[in-house]
């Protein structure tokens, strides 16, 4: 029987990150995790995914791998951060607004605020700006608070006009024009970031389907876009020019990647591949991949820009259009270079942490 110090063993022994926090916090039944993976480009931000896990190892796994891919994120996006993640993984999740989550997100700030600016919170899975502005009120490392609370708010909309660029990107790679007029996108997923994309998709011209396991929720945002609604166990085999996950991860995998009837893959969601080996197979298949962690770089881009650099609405805009020049480069080099997109964007990453590595 593996113990639970053996799992966390197993777990970092993989791991290639700078620090690893874990704290059990006995008054709210909650372990707390906050992996900073890397400081080579700054202080290391990423968000605060609260969760209800099977196993304290799960949400350990969680923080090592999505603060990796926090790294790469800042690195593409040229941003003065390094990559940094934390888990809650609560017994269950406490309501908005209730005393229980109060608590917890209190208890976790003195934490954060321990760390004395190596990890930069925000918000993740299950958390937003009214948590952001609880955290603040115990630490000044936290971004993503409401705008009546001093920060920048939801960076919702960010993630959205982002990944509404680097769609624009991809046909243009695909079909030789930007113009998506009549293109056919099935955005599966609209959360925050999913419906604001379906809002830019249907101005911009595009035929929008939308899944949704809220069928509800869906059959709204679709009336609203002049789209329609695709059931979501049909998502994978349903036609359409691009296949925009913004829900879970993992959607795309040795068994659904057959299936998919798109030519472009190009989403907000994080970890879309099951495996670094699914990215071949999209290519095989010829099917644009724009890797995730390029694409969906409009919410902390949004952050920092807003919070800590300082920009007006122009640098803004131009910075988060900016996702389609990077990802058109990424396209180019793997083009030119015979490797998937996933390795072109991995290299881009890697090679801007390099170049800002001491000497």
């Amino acid at each position: 029987m593996h113990t639970l110090s053996s799992v966390f063993e197993d777990l970092l022994s993989t791991w290639d990150g700078e620090e690893m926090v874990a704290r059990y916090d006995g008054p709210t039944e909650t372990w707390m995790f906050v992996g900073v993976h890397s400081t080579l480009l700054g202080p290391a931000m990423g968000g605060t995914r609260m969760k209800a896990y099977a196993a304290p190892g799960d949400g350990l796994s969680d923080v090592l791998r999505l603060s990796q891919a926090m790294t790469l994120k800042q690195a593409v996006a040229d941003l003065p951060y390094g990559g940094g993640k934390a888990v809650l993984a609560v017994p269950r999740v406490p309501a908005p607004g209730s005393s229980a989550r109060r608590e917890v997100l209190l208890r976790y700030a003195a934490l954060v605020d321990s760390l004395h600016g190596t990890y930069v919170t925000a918000a993740d899975m299950n958390t937003g700006a009214a948590d952001m502005d609880v955290i603040g009120e115990r630490t000044t490392h936290v971004l993503g608070r409401s705008r009546d609370g001093g920060g920048a708010g939801d960076p919702a909309s960010g993630t959205a006009l982002g990944v509404f660029h680097g769609i624009r990107s991809a046909w243009r790679h695909a079909n030789g024009s930007a113009d998506l007029d009549g293109v056919a996108v099935l955005v599966q997923g609209v959360g925050s970031v999913g419906d604001r994309l379906a809002d830019h998709l249907g101005e911009a011209g595009a035929t929008v389907l939308v899944a949704d396991i809220d069928e509800g929720r869906a059959e709204k945002t679709a009336q609203r876009v002049g789209g329609a609604a695709v059931e979501p166990a049909s998502v994978i085999g349903t036609a359409s020019e691009v296949f925009a996950p913004c829900a879970a991860g993992a959607v795309l995998t040795r068994e659904t990647i057959p299936r998919l009837a798109c030519r472009v893959v190009a989403g907000a969601a994080n970890n879309q591949l099951g495996s670094e080996e699914d990215a071949a197979l999209l290519a095989q298949r010829g099917i644009l991949y724009a890797p995730d962690y390029v694409i969906n770089a409009g919410g902390v881009i949004h952050l920092a820009g807003y919070e800590t650099l300082g920009w007006d609405e122009a640098t803004m805009h131009a910075r988060l259009a900016g996702i389609g020049e990077t990802l058109a480069g990424i396209f180019e080099t793997a083009d030119t270079d015979g490797i998937t997109t996933a390795e072109a964007a991995d290299r881009l990453a890697l090679a801007r942490l390099a170049a800002g590595r001491p000497g």
